[in-house]
């Protein structure tokens, strides 16, 4: 125990240096000054959400409407972020890391958050991956003896924390676990900040699930409290936020305005958003969702966030990156990869023709199929912050228009959500928390609209699905029960998967028919993870 502060786990071999006594006062001292501030914006979400339920309409602020109107910009982005962003994702472990890097996007983000499932193991190793990566001495010899290693000319590195919602239960300070965001945030600053800038980079962050410019605001102050701490020049660390909340979406100008020193731009984050336009308008009774494949980024609310976000950053002269298309190319089946090339890059051509200035993709083979996209509208691989869309005039009718024109509950659509939840989440249980699941890619954010959607169908009166069957326990019931099986067929020979699948279910029982709704199903599922 070092300044009030316990680890009550294992450390991964080789890992206790990522918690020398340093480090943990680094922690400590972090945790002391902002956790408070942190458990206030937890109790302003469950106000505002209530509030919610009651019927009041989400809107613009009145309270900051000269922050909208008025001349503003954020500064400039660092000489290796003027120009088009193709950014590549997953997790944090070494071989993902190495291919990340090597794939030929101008970015990789290094995710804690939904591509990470949050064991300790995974969590410590994960820090010390990035330290390897930061000292490029990071390598990795696969079962069956292929070796990996980083190439010369490597993508940027970014890293994304846990969200302001999770805890990490095995570091405590005071007896109570600490943010799970100021433990990810800190350690990696605390090791990597010196050295990143000792090789004229600087540290990057994407900050997820904000709901509000009160929350920008405590990253912000964050930010400025550990560059003063570790004595590097406050501005060093820079940040795109990611837009993947409904409530987020209503003070974009805000969320810049607040990191306006320190911010990169904002990121459309589909799924997430997609999964909380559900949660939060849960209990409307003229609010009911089609089939997740219905949701798409071109229905109403879909297309007036993202029009409205490209339109905001560059007004501020800041990047507008898109979202990650789900589809994945299978190096086994040509025919499936035709098909996955098709749709990723139709989404991405949308998104240049819209304006961004890069975009998210989930498998190297897909990066050049983004950057042909954009080439189409970008050139000399410059961004796009001159294009002002000063014809978009997004209003929160618009934002909240969450009609799916011709959409619909299919039986297809709810064994789809169940199966790939069960699928995911015994995944999760195993530490894995990317997963291609029927050629899509799944994390965290993609399942939560599968849990989410279920329990919505469930509990709203008189739902039924397109041909006349009413949408109650005794179904999903059923329908579970056969999906679990068809799952537990394919995994018979896999060890532990049918205990994970088990606990699957038995937690996925929980998030859909309880008659409260839980935020995000991490919240329940982290303890149930091994340590």
């Amino acid at each position: 125990m070092k300044n009030d502060i316990e680890i009550i786990a294992k450390n991964p071999e080789g890992c206790d240096d990522i918690f020398s006594p340093a480090a943990l006062d680094f922690i400590a001292s972090l945790v002391h000054e902002f956790a408070d501030r942190r458990d206030a914006i937890m109790r302003n979400r469950i106000e505002r959400q209530e509030k919610i339920n009651d019927g009041e309409r989400p809107d613009f602020l009145l309270e900051t409407t000269d922050i909208r109107t008025s001349d503003w910009k954020v500064v400039s982005p660092p000489e290796e972020m003027q120009k088009l962003r193709m950014e590549i994702t997953g997790p944090v472990d070494r071989k993902m890391i190495i291919n990340g890097l090597n794939s030929g996007a101008d970015c990789f983000m290094a995710d804690f958050e939904d591509a990470n499932s949050p064991t300790w193991s995974n969590n410590v190793l994960g820090q010390k991956n990035l330290r390897d990566t930061v000292d490029r001495t990071i390598t990795f010899t696969s079962s069956d003896g292929k070796k990996y290693q980083l190439n010369n000319n490597t993508a940027t590195l970014l890293v994304r924390p846990r969200g302001w919602h999770l805890t990490e239960r095995h570091m405590l300070l005071g007896g109570k676990p600490i943010s799970a965001s100021l433990f990810d945030f800190g350690i990696y600053l605390f090791h990597n900040a010196h050295k990143l800038l000792q090789q004229n980079t600087l540290p990057y962050f994407y900050l997820p699930k904000l709901e509000s410019h009160i929350e920008a605001r405590l990253w912000n102050d964050v930010f400025i409290w550990a560059q003063k701490t570790l004595d590097i020049p406050v501005g060093t660390i820079r940040a795109t936020v990611l837009i993947e909340n409904i409530l987020a979406a209503f003070e974009m100008d805000e969320i810049l305005y607040e990191l306006r020193e320190h911010s990169m731009g904002l990121n459309a984050g589909r799924w997430d958003y997609i999964f909380s336009a559900i949660r939060t308008l849960r209990h409307w009774p003229e609010v009911s969702f089609p089939d997740r494949s219905q949701i798409t980024m071109t229905v109403p609310f879909m297309h007036a966030y993202t029009e409205l976000l490209v339109k905001t950053c560059h007004r501020r002269g800041a990047h507008a990156i898109g979202g990650m298309s789900a589809f994945i190319p299978n190096r086994r089946d040509p025919k499936i990869t035709e098909i996955a090339l098709k749709n990723v890059y139709k989404d991405k051509e949308r998104e240049a023709a819209a304006g961004f200035d890069g975009t998210w993709v989930a498998h190297p083979d897909l990066v050049p199929v983004a950057r042909r996209a954009f080439r189409n509208h970008v050139k000399n691989n410059s961004d796009q912050r001159d294009i002002m869309r000063s014809e978009v005039n997004v209003t929160a009718t618009e934002l909240l228009n969450v009609t799916i024109p011709r959409g619909g509950i299919t039986e297809e659509g709810l064994r789809l959500n169940i199966n790939v939840a069960l699928q995911y989440l015994a995944a999760w249980l195993g530490g894995l928390g990317c997963v291609p699941i029927f050629n899509l890619m799944e994390d965290t954010a993609t399942a939560e609209i599968s849990r989410a959607q279920l329990w919505q169908w469930l509990h709203q009166a008189r739902t039924t699905t397109t041909d006349g069957k009413p949408i109650v326990e005794d179904l999903y019931q059923k329908l579970a029960d056969e999906e679990l099986q068809k799952i537990n067929a394919i995994a018979v020979d896999i060890p532990g998967a049918t205990e994970r699948l088990s606990l699957a279910r038995e937690l996925l029982d929980e998030l859909v028919t309880q008659q409260d709704f839980v935020d995000f199903l991490t919240l329940i599922a982290y303890d149930q993870l091994p340590e």
